[in-house]
């Protein structure tokens, strides 16, 4: 099965690849070059399938089989930050890194060493002109500081629940056992059976 993902994130097109070896994954750059999608939606359904259904409606072709995903990390204790905006928290062009820092420094202002958190990821998949959404959650506590060389993102400061390590030292095979964008493409997987 050769699916399109509509996504630029080197981690999550690993992680897609990993996920769903059994299928050919093709990046949309690699067919439409180097064009931005603006996600402006107020939430990560909204922004997944802005994604999608864009690449889709490029692509010209009515059995391409787009799936895009819109993810991140929301901490009920800051306004709900960063949600939506985990990618460019720092700014558009920020890195994991300054990301980080900047949630670091909204939890050291409320004197926080940890907090209540959790990841959502939403799957859209565009296929045959139809829509189809699912979300995965992965509940757990952020840390004000970063521990661990795994993952990318805010897994360093990620604590999943039943767990005393952060998402950056705990092995990939465990996080996949159980996050978030592993619960989303289990069931978007499941939408694909009946759908295709």
């Amino acid at each position: 099965m050769k699916i399109v993902l509509a996504s630029g994130n080197k981690g999550k097109i690993e992680e897609f690849k990993t996920l769903l070896p059994s299928c050919e994954i093709v990046t949309y750059k690699e067919l439409l070059g180097d064009i931005e999608i603006i996600e402006d939606k107020d939430s990560f359904k909204g922004n997944a399938i802005k994604k999608a259904q864009s690449i889709y409606d490029l692509l010209k072709d009515e059995n391409a089989i787009v799936i895009s995903d819109d993810s991140g990390i929301t901490v009920p204790c800051i306004n709900n930050e960063p949600g939506i905006y985990s990618a460019r928290y720092a700014g558009e062009n920020a890195t994991d890194k300054d990301n980080n820092a900047k949630l670091i420094s909204k939890l050291n202002d409320k004197k926080l060493e940890k907090a209540k958190a959790y990841y959502t990821a939403c799957i859209a998949i565009v296929y045959k002109s139809e829509v189809y959404t699912v979300h995965g959650w992965m509940h757990g506590t952020v840390i004000n500081k970063q521990i661990g060389e795994g993952g990318f993102g805010y897994d360093p400061m990620f604590i999943p629940n039943g767990y005393d390590k952060t998402l950056g030292q705990l092995p990939y095979e465990v996080k996949k056992s159980f996050s978030h964008r592993t619960k989303a493409l289990n069931l978007a997987l499941k939408v694909l059976e009946v759908i295709l």
